[in-house]
Order: structure tokens, then sequence, then C-alpha cells
């Protein structure tokens, strides 16, 4: 829902120039990086909210 509402009003010219903005200021090799801490905080945000104890930072930390 939160999806289709975000991209009511861009269109295809909007989000390319949105993607080369963020090419632009973060760089090609800084952007996994990013969508990988991303994705840890929502998986850490999603599980924070089920009430989970093991939270997959606590997975993380035994694992290593």
């Amino acid at each position: 829902m939160f999806n289709s509402i975000l991209l009511i009003g861009f269109g295809a010219t909007e989000i390319i120039l949105i993607i080369v903005v963020v090419l632009l200021l973060f760089g090609g090799k800084k952007i996994p990086e990013l969508m990988r801490g991303m994705g840890k905080g929502i998986k850490e945000f999603k599980s924070a909210q089920s009430g989970d104890e093991n939270t997959p930072a606590d997975e993380d930390r035994k694992a290593h």
C-alpha cells in the first residue's frame, strides 16, 4: 500500500532522475552497502514489532 502511495506522483523521468542523483551522491560501490544496512534495519524493526525475542542482530552476534 505504501509503495503505491509513494509512486503515484512519480513518472519514469522522475525515477530516473532520483536514481542518477543517488548514484552521483553515493557512488556505485556504496549503494549495495546502504541497501544491505537498510534491509537489516527493516528486519530488526519487523522482529521488534512482532515481539520476537531473537532478533536478526542477536543471531549475527552469536555467529561471530
